[in-house]
């Protein structure tokens, strides 16, 4: 199967050339396909040196910092018109072991539909996180399965393998999320198709390099988006009851 690994950036030119020789070494047939979202530290002209000398590596330039969301969404209509059997999320902060990218490929290759890197399943683990990181994140995919009523342990995780049937079943355009609700979003629409959706146990490792993207507002889109969409769901199913 061919497989290609998107990867967004702003900003990240301290950490990608590191996670970009990992992943080559750890997955070298993977293609890899950088978003960059016009940073104004250099990643994306990095990133065309690297294209230049490796085939296998290409560039998305985008006109701006337009959120997490928007730039995968562009990576997988990239990689769709491409032609790829899988399309693969990956953080270039290095938090997102490239090692442990084999184990994602395994499960979609066995027939998963959606492979989800989870931090929060028996075998999973974060490194260098502190207290208050790990309740959010805890508790943000709890409410968030309750809420939806999915079993998803690590709804929010951000490591994830998609087979393209997958993505070609879902409305693309219809996905407005730009932030880390967008990881919630996909997984939700997936689950209602009735598809396959496994988590692998990885390990999650604060990014060394540069500033996390997390902010107050990212978190309250994320909670005000999945509280509209369980009441939504729950509505839809009391309408067509009665």
């Amino acid at each position: 199967m061919r497989v290609l690994t998107i990867i967004p950036t702003y900003n990240e030119i301290e950490s990608l050339p590191k996670t970009l020789q990992r992943l080559r070494l750890a997955v070298p047939d993977s293609d890899v396909l950088i978003a960059d979202d016009n940073s104004p530290d250099g990643t994306g002209a990095y990133a065309d040196e690297i294209a230049a000398k490796d085939p296998q590596v290409h560039v998305l330039h985008r006109k701006g910092k337009e959120g997490l969301g928007a730039a995968y969404i562009a990576g997988f209509r990239w990689g769709l018109e491409r032609d790829y059997d899988i399309l693969v999320e990956m953080d270039a902060d290095g938090s997102h072991k490239p090692e442990q990218l084999p184990l994602l490929l395994a499960a979609a290759e066995s027939g998963a539909d959606l492979v989800i890197g989870s931090r929060w399943v028996p075998g999973g683990s974060v490194v260098n996180w502190p207290l208050h990181r790990k309740i959010l994140s805890r508790g943000g995919s709890t409410y968030s399965r309750l809420m939806l009523g999915i079993g998803v342990r690590d709804i929010t995780a951000g490591f994830r393998a998609f087979r393209r049937t997958t993505l070609e079943k879902l409305d693309l355009s219809a996905v407005e999320s730009v932030g880390y609700g967008f990881q919630v979003d996909m997984t939700f629409r997936v689950a209602r198709l009735g598809l396959r959706i496994q988590e692998v146990p990885i390990t999650f490792v604060e990014r060394e390099f540069g500033a996390s993207k997390m902010s107050g507002n990212i978190v309250f889109e994320a909670i005000a988006n999945v509280t509209k969409w369980g009441l939504g769901a729950r509505w839809n199913k009391l309408t067509r009851r009665g």
